[in-house]
């Protein structure tokens, strides 16, 4: 594959992902979660104080049929922002797009979750 065509395969995930956050938390404008340009340092979605205080992760998104996926989460753990968890969003063709957090993020999201809750 040509490197401008992965290029806007990873753009197309990046994309999905903003639309798809925009479309869950509705409170949230479009300026706070925002679709880096491809190249750019940092996360691959862009979110404001606001869209981390809904969804507290950094996004690296990969498109990609052969990954690595330990070179994919250090990525997502070096551009972890403050405050947030490293988030690896993936997928290859034709597949679904999954997600990978560290086992006590994940597990955080249940406990908030279920606060207050008699079991």
């Amino acid at each position: 594959m040509r490197t401008r065509s992965a290029k806007n395969k990873g753009k197309r995930l990046q994309n999905e992902v903003r639309d798809i956050l925009l479309e869950q938390f509705t409170h949230l404008e479009p300026d706070d979660v925002l679709s880096t340009t491809m190249g750019d340092p940092g996360t691959d979605i862009k979110l404001s104080p606001a869209a981390r205080k809904s969804f507290p992760f950094s996004i690296e998104c990969k498109n990609q049929q052969a990954l690595s996926i330990w070179q994919a989460l250090a990525q997502a753990e070096r551009n972890c922002k403050d405050g947030t968890d490293p988030a690896l969003i993936f997928r290859r063709n034709h597949s679904k797009t999954y997600i990978a957090l560290e086992f006590s993020a994940f597990l955080k999201l249940f406990l908030d979750k279920n606060k207050g809750i008699d079991t």
